[in-house]
């Protein structure tokens, strides 16, 4: 796959762009980076769309600032704006899993001439987060601990990442992303995307209020999914304007892409040229 690299705002970001068609953005969440997506990139070309796939700030090649408030998320979408802007994309799908479908939500809902057609994988309307019950929130015990700077990279790392190891269920990408997260500030980096966005305070004010979606959305979740209950995608409805459609995958962990790579391509393509 093409690598690239870009500059915004002094920092140096690492993306996949490859294709010559309409343009689709892919954006990954915790603790991936454009490499998540290296199964559908090929099948989305050949479908004659052009991928654009980054490693956001704080992942993969990308630039990694160490403050905690440049995890922002206006900060973000200022990042995928400029993006698309440098490479010619005035508009394009949009593809978002974990924290970049959070990103993706917030890119469809604040620029909607920005996004024709919109993919959640997994992550739901971030305002259905906290409609989804006790049961979501059990899930997510692991964004407390995260807010302790320090405190959680020491739980996370000690013992050869064996607390790491567990969350992430021992995933056969497990050692890809231990060594991602083992360069220096990559995993603060990673947990500040928590820190700046879904710390105790802003829960309780529930700032994650938005505009509802206008472009068709798909949404997608997948019943081996250990932190997203299925409720807060069937939820993001509520949220949508435009055409909505659910799709939800039998057997696949969190990362579905992965797991399910053909099953996930081929989803994504039949919605994005249908």
């Amino acid at each position: 796959m093409q690598e690239t690299q870009i500059n915004l705002g002094g920092l140096n970001f690492n993306l996949i762009h490859e294709g010559t068609g309409y343009p689709v953005l892919l954006l990954h969440g915790f603790p991936d980076s454009s490499q998540l997506w290296r199964n559908q990139i090929p099948r989305l070309v050949n479908a004659g769309l052009r991928v654009i796939a980054p490693d956001l700030r704080g992942f993969g090649n990308s630039d990694k600032p160490s403050a905690t408030e440049a995890y922002a998320l206006p900060v973000i979408l200022g990042d995928v704006i400029g993006m698309l802007d440098q490479l010619n994309a005035p508009r394009a799908h949009v593809i978002g899993h974990d924290w970049g479908a959070a990103v993706a939500w917030a890119l469809a809902a604040m620029y909607p001439d920005r996004v024709e057609r919109l993919v959640a994988l997994s992550v739901g309307h971030p305002a259905t987060f906290f409609k989804a019950g006790l049961e979501q929130r059990e899930k997510s015990w692991y964004m407390l601990l995260f807010q302790f700077r320090g405190i959680a990279e020491e739980f996370l790392t000690k013992d050869d990442w064996k607390l790491f190891r567990d969350w992430v269920r021992h995933h056969p990408e497990t050692g890809k992303w231990i060594e991602d997260l083992g360069r220096p500030g990559a995993l603060t980096a990673g947990l500040n995307w928590y820190r700046a966005n879904v710390a105790p305070e802003m829960a309780v004010a529930e700032r994650w209020a938005l505009p509802n979606v206008m472009a068709p959305t798909l949404g997608v979740w997948s019943s081996g999914d250990a932190y997203l209950t299925e409720s807060q995608m069937l939820l993001s409805q509520q949220c949508v304007t435009g055409s909505w459609t659910y799709e939800r995958i039998e057997g696949a962990s969190h990362w579905m892409q992965l797991d399910r790579p053909e099953y996930v391509s081929e989803l994504l393509v039949r919605f994005l040229t249908e």
